[in-house]
């Protein structure tokens, strides 16, 4: 992994659609990149080990006049960063790029090195650029021989390829492994993800798994495994393209911290009957349903914290049993479920590896499954039975944010439609609770005005090691994103912790070098026994962050720092608390001056295991 993009058309924008392309990928994480050409009739491979700039200094004075190529950039996964390393990945005429990992890389190497071929990186992608050659001299066209080199690969996959041999053409493939498609024109497109290829139409096809795809001057045809022609419809997203650019912000995470509000407006959107006593979705199907029993919701990362929230809203509002389950953990063990249970995948991106095979194994378990994603048509969403489609927009910082709050809504949503379904709540309630949702876009409009409070704060605080965030309740999973925030862009230890858990192993931590952050809104129905917690961390010397709706509360320790955040109803409360905490990771790190928006070693869309 990480980005994808390939061109077909006018030779004299290649060179700038494929680098501007790459840059608009770079969000996904990656540690070196690549591009391949033809020039005098032949493939020039250009590679770079670290950030995109040096692969464009390179090619700054590179006159492409090709009418296609591909382009790539890589986040390790087999052999170091490297210039070597990078792809696209060559064997004779044949040049590859992936994304993805295969499995049996180990045997396929084996085999291909007792057939003579040499190795020159690392890399598991080297394998497939042998594979392809292998084929192709064996009288096989460079499209059956992509098909028949993956008869043999095992894993996941989205691969371009380029030959000297065929040179008016890239053939694609893909499994498990997101890849789009898009025509404009007498212009062909090819990325691993739609903010790349933005600029150029709305319009996209997003290929299935064992599609193998031919990009040439005559546009675009689509072949299945078994080399049948097969038609994908194209779908319009209405994305706009300025949702991808930073618009004046420094960053695009703070970007999308202020974008939150917009992003709850649109998601509940056409969610509610003209009288406002139900919730519409137009893709559920309400039987599936009615014999729900119990709910097991999987996810990885921030949306495995957004999933611990519907878990309190889903059991509060409609009455109904719900277990929260890591994507990755799921995946590989027994669980006792059945026909009875309710299966909901959530993940941005809708191509989460660890989520979308937990969501084949609960298909295959006989659970019917509703996909919460920000894709339309993504695999999850293609996968599953109903989706909640959140309407975050494109969100370009690696350290999710308003997608976190879009998923939250989502699941408040989705429980009160539960509820209403189920018969467990009358008008009155369901009345109050939509008009809770309605209130959020404006509270968060004004939680916004604490960034300059925050920013101040961090300041003070950004010269800690170790971090604590402590939460109850439905704020409890906000402690916990609170705290993978500050590790993933400031490289800071933090832990989240259940506040009532402080006694049996954290408070052992606290003393004057251990800030600890208190999510705690006054409406919290624990919010007297996190007052209680907070005296246990001043009677041992911690510093605190309290983050309340409690305008009145006095600090006794001019040390320690209030912030007032305004009330809502207990519900609703996560997706206000959790905009301070999402400042203070964002104001840390800058003031400490990491990569905010691509942290190290890390990758936005998570498509391998």
């Amino acid at each position: 992994m990480c980005g994808i993009v390939g061109y077909v058309g006018n030779s004299g924008r290649t060179k700038s659609v494929l680098c501007e392309s790459l840059g608009r990928l770079e969000y996904r994480g990656y540690d070196s990149s690549g591009i391949c050409f033809f020039e005098n009739g032949r493939s020039r491979v250009i590679r770079s080990e670290g950030k995109l700039e040096n692969l464009l200094t390179k090619l700054k004075d590179c006159e492409v006049t090709s009418s296609l190529g591909i382009a790539h950039t890589r986040w390790a996964t087999h052999g170091d960063p490297s210039e070597r390393n990078a792809h696209p990945q060559v064997s004779g005429p044949i040049s590859v790029v992936h994304n993805g990992i295969v499995e049996n890389y180990p045997e396929l190497k084996e085999e291909l090195v007792e057939a003579g071929y040499e190795f020159c990186s690392d890399t598991d992608t080297e394998v497939i650029s042998h594979l392809i050659r292998d084929f192709t001299e064996k009288g096989n066209s460079l499209l059956e021989s992509t098909r028949k080199a993956f008869e043999k690969v095992e894993g996941s996959y989205a691969v371009a390829v380029m030959s000297d041999t065929e040179p008016g053409k890239i053939i694609a493939t893909r499994r498990f492994s997101p890849l789009i498609i898009a025509r404009n024109g007498d212009e062909c497109f090819l990325a691993s993800d739609i903010p790349a290829i933005l600029p150029y139409t709305r319009e996209f096809v997003f290929l299935e798994d064992n599609d193998f795809v031919v990009l040439d001057e005559n546009g675009i045809s689509i072949t299945d495994a078994a080399g049948e022609a097969v038609k994908r419809e194209p779908t319009v997203v209405d994305w706009d393209h300025s949702a991808t650019e930073k618009s004046g912000y420094r960053h695009y995470m703070l970007k999308e911290i202020f974008e939150q509000p917009q992003a709850i407006f649109d998601t509940l959107r056409g969610k509610f009957t003209a009288d406002m006593k139900e919730v519409v979705f137009e893709d559920m199907d309400p039987s599936l349903l009615q014999k729900t029993q119990r709910i097991i919701i999987a996810a990885c990362g921030t949306s495995y914290h957004a999933s611990l929230i519907g878990k309190y809203m889903i059991e509060e509002v409609a009455g109904v049993n719900t277990q929260v389950e890591l994507a990755s953990e799921f995946r590989y063990r027994n669980p006792v479920a059945g026909p009875d249970a309710l299966f909901i995948a959530v993940s941005q991106s809708g191509e989460t590896a660890d989520t979308s095979e937990a969501l084949l194994k609960a298909r295959d378990m006989g659970m019917n499954s509703v996909g919460i994603t920000n894709v339309r048509l993504s695999k999850i969403s293609r996968e599953s039975d109903c989706v909640i489609t959140t309407k975050a927009g494109p969100e370009i910082g690696v350290a999710s944010t308003k997608s976190f709050t879009a998923q939250v809504m989502a699941f408040y949503l989705f429980s009160v439609y539960l509820a209403i379904s189920r018969k467990v709540i009358d008008s009155g309630r369901a009345r109050q609770l939509i008009a809770d949702a309605m209130a959020v876009s404006k509270l968060q409009q004004k939680t916004l005005e604490l960034d300059g409070e925050l920013k101040d704060l961090s300041r003070d605080f950004h010269r800690y090691r170790n971090f604590i965030y402590l939460g109850r309740g439905i704020n409890y999973p906000v402690a916990l994103e609170g705290a993978l925030k500050l590790k993933e862009v400031s490289y800071i230890h933090a832990e989240g912790y259940a506040a009532g858990e402080m006694k049996h192993g954290p408070i052992a931590l606290i003393d004057r070098n251990m800030p600890v952050v208190f999510i705690a809104p006054e409406e919290d129905v624990y919010y007297r026994k996190l007052l209680g917690n907070f005296q246990e961390v001043k009677a041992r010397g911690g510093r605190i962050i309290f983050i309340t709706s409690d305008k009145g509360l006095q600090l006794p320790d001019e040390r320690d720092r209030k912030i007032v955040i305004p009330k809502s109803s207990y519900l609703v409360s996560p997706m206000i608390s959790v905009i301070p905490v999402q400042f203070l990771a964002y104001h840390v790190a800058n003031i400490l001056g990491t990569d905010v928006d691509q942290p190290r070693n890390l990758a936005k869309v998570v498509t391998v295991e």
